[in-house]
Parts: structure tokens; sequence; C-alpha cells
């Protein structure tokens, strides 16, 4: 060792260790109180102290089933530190709402240099799993229907003009290629849903009632639906292109409808050209012969010319609503071409 290097000094490890540690720990009300990571449940039981602001937190009682002592309290950022000192280990359940008077001060005396601070460790002890805000929404959901005057009085009928028009305007949306409005109106039309079936959770079940289901009937009559229609995914077939899954959904659909009539579940309050061209695609996919029917007026001709889009792989309604707002902005045009001085 040269003459210009030093050691350290005896104690500087120990003064290191002294400063201690203070862990967050953070858990989502997503997920059922208790099930925690095996790293939460290991820093728990070796802290020397388990601090809680929330006398209410829903983990506290499992918790302390395992043996983990907490204390009632909501320490100062300074106080938490001082409670560190020896190298003792504090560990924050965090609340709910977060703890960010006690994070901002901990940033604020680390960013004056005055103090010496404990490690600081931000420990998830539970996660969200993909889908858990709609959890959130089924609880804002029964809120307002409880508490909301006009909410309350909601009836399945007097939602449906509704579900039209926000289907309609999520349609625009994929049209206009508008991402943040597509996911906006996606969540009116998952309002809907959600909407709708806590309207049926409360039907009474009497002989001369509704029988009722809630959002989880909803999910999981689909995912039942999803997995049965695609036994590539989920079972021993195969499917290798796009044509093969249609068939799969196809066959599976007709299994479970049992219909008479490829026209039946073809809702008939649909437009004129979305229905005409439904109709035409069950008769082509079902190899029909059908004769067209004649007639005179409007009617007939954009029967003939739905037909003629369906038979050319086009949409007849996207199609007119191209044309239409092609004829919008013509309007428009005009009135801007009437706007001018003496109009």
């Amino acid at each position: 060792m040269n003459e210009t290097e030093t050691t350290p000094p005896a104690d500087s490890a120990h003064s290191a260790e002294s400063v201690g540690r203070v862990i967050l720990l953070t858990t989502s009300h997503r997920v059922a109180p208790g099930l925690l990571s095996w790293p939460a449940w290991q820093a728990l039981h070796g802290a020397d102290e388990v601090l809680c602001a929330d006398a209410t937190h829903p983990q506290l009682p499992y918790l302390r089933e395992a043996g983990v002592r907490v204390e009632q309290g909501a320490p100062t950022a300074q106080e938490l530190v001082d409670a560190c000192a020896g190298g003792r280990t504090v560990l924050v359940v965090a609340t709910a709402e977060g703890d960010r008077a006690l994070t901002d001060g901990l940033a604020r005396l680390a960013g004056s240099g005055r103090v010496a601070m404990p490690d600081l460790e931000l420990l998830p002890a539970s996660y969200d799993l993909p889908g858990a805000r709609l959890l959130d929404l089924v609880q804002v959901m029964d809120r307002i229907r409880a508490e909301c005057p006009w909410s309350s009085q909601q009836t399945h009928k007097g939602l449906a003009k509704y579900a039209i028009e926000e289907a309609y305007e999520l349609v625009e949306a994929i049209e206009e290629g508008d991402r943040e409005e597509l996911r906006e109106e996606l969540g009116d039309v998952l309002l809907q849903v959600v909407f709708h079936a806590r309207i049926a959770e409360e039907a009474t079940g009497e002989p001369d009632g509704d029988e009722p289901f809630t959002i989880d009937d909803v999910a999981g009559g689909i995912v039942e639906k999803l997995i049965h229609r695609h036994p590539h995914v989920f079972g021993d077939d195969s499917a290798d292109t796009p044509e093969d899954v249609k068939a799969h959904w196809l066959r599976t659909k007709a299994e479970e409808k049992q219909r008479t009539s490829v026209t039946e579940g073809i809702p008939l309050g649909q437009p004129g050209l979305a229905l005409a061209a439904k109709l035409a695609s069950r008769a082509r996919t079902a190899a029909l012969e059908v004769d067209v029917p004649s007639g005179e007026g409007v009617g007939y001709e954009l029967l003939a010319l739905a037909l003629r889009a369906e038979a050319e792989g086009v949409d007849p309604e996207a199609a007119l609503r191209v044309a239409a707002r092609a004829y919008r902005d013509a309007v428009r045009a005009a009135e801007g071409a009437g706007a001018g001085p003496g109009a």
C-alpha cells in the first residue's frame, strides 16, 4: 500500500449498518387480503418493527393471525429515520391511498444531505392481474346503482337505446382511426354491459319475475362459449387458416343452437343494409340457392345493392357510411361557399 492510500475507520462498516432500513410494503385491494408474496412474508417476519397507520387495513387480521405484531402509528419521516437507528429494520404497511406525506418527507430528508438516511426499499406484496381494474368498475357500478337517483331507477328497456348509441360511437371511432376515442368508447360499451348485469342481479326470481344473474355469470358464460368454440386452442382439434377457425365456430355454434333455419338469431332490428348482408352471408355459407325477391321501389333496389356488396366481400353499411361522410363534407363545403360577404 502506498502512502496516499488510507484505510477506512474500523467502525465504518458498523456505521453503514447503523442507519438501518425502511421497507414500504404495498398491496393491491383487488387481491384477497393475506395473499402476499413470499418475500413480503419474509420481510414482515424479519422486521424489527411493523407499522400501519390504518386501523381498518384489510391485511391486519391476516398479519396478526400469522404472528406478525403490527403497531398502530403514522410516524413522520424523521421519526421513521430515528426508529431505524442502530441498524433496525422498520416495515411500513402502506394504506390503500398510499403514504404520500411519509414518502415525500423521506425524499426531502434524503435531498437535504444533512441526515444519514436508512436504506429505502419499496416492496410490492401483491400485484394486480390483467383485468383487475374491472373489479373497480363493478364496485363503482354497485355504489352508483344504490345511491344515484337516476341510475337506481333504470331498467333494461330504458337503457337499450344507450347501448345502441354507444355501439355506433365505437364503430365511428374505429372507422376514424382515433385511438384515444376508441379507448373511451370501449369503456362506454363496457359500462353498458356492467350496468345491465347489475340490474339483472336485482331480479327477484319469483315465478312472475326474471331469474337473477350477475356479472360473474355473464363473464363465465362467455368464457365457456369461447373455450368450446375454439377447440383448436383449448382442445385437440387443429386449425391452420382463418377459414378453418370460422368452420369450427359455425359447426360448434350450430350444435349449440340446434336451429332449424339459418335466419334464426339474426336481429331484425338492425340497420337494413346490415340485415340484408347478414342474411345473404348466412345463405351463402349454407350454400343455399335463393331466389331474390323482385319488386318495385327503393327498398328492393337497396336490397340488390346490399346483396351485391356482400357477394363482393364489401360491408354495405360501412361503404354507405364512407359515402355519407363524403356527402357530409360536400354539405359543409356548400355551407362555406355560401357564407361569404352578402350571404
